[in-house]
């Protein structure tokens, strides 16, 4: 820990860096046709917030269905490809790279499809969180 380190609502926040490195994508997400590259963000806020670069499995297709999450905060921004949601009262969206989504908490939600080279910035506050099955909403 550093002198730049600080304390919120009793967990201590720490300095992080994280580099690019192909290596450092992991299979251990939500979704097995995504890989997870953990950006430090975790760690050094005690579990308070996340953010890891999500990146498509080439030739895997979405095969999702609709959830909820129940967090406080996420958002997904496209850094590479592109991306195919629908959701609860909007419908379908597509996300390109450079486009940016603020998912509400509790929102159904399902990716659609998505391109093989497909990579996102996803932050999420808590860390760690509950995911639900839902049923489609009507219409």
């Amino acid at each position: 820990m550093t002198d730049r380190d600080t304390t919120t609502d009793d967990t201590k926040m720490a300095f992080a860096v994280s580099h690019a490195d192909p290596a450092d994508f992991k299979r251990d997400g939500l979704r097995p046709f995504f890989e997870y590259r953990d950006l430090g963000i975790r760690a050094a806020t005690g579990g308070k917030a996340n953010a890891h670069v999500i990146r498509a499995r080439p030739g895997e297709p979405s095969h999702g269905g609709w959830h909820t999450h129940d967090l406080n905060f996420q958002m997904v921004y496209v850094l590479k490809g592109w991306v195919k949601f629908a959701y609860e009262g909007v419908g379908e969206v597509l996300l390109q790279a450079g486009s940016c989504v603020h998912q509400p908490p509790g929102i159904r939600h399902v990716e659609i499809e998505h391109s093989d080279d497909l990579e996102m910035l996803e932050i999420t506050l808590p860390a760690e969180f509950p995911t639900a099955s839902a049923e489609p909403p009507a219409g």
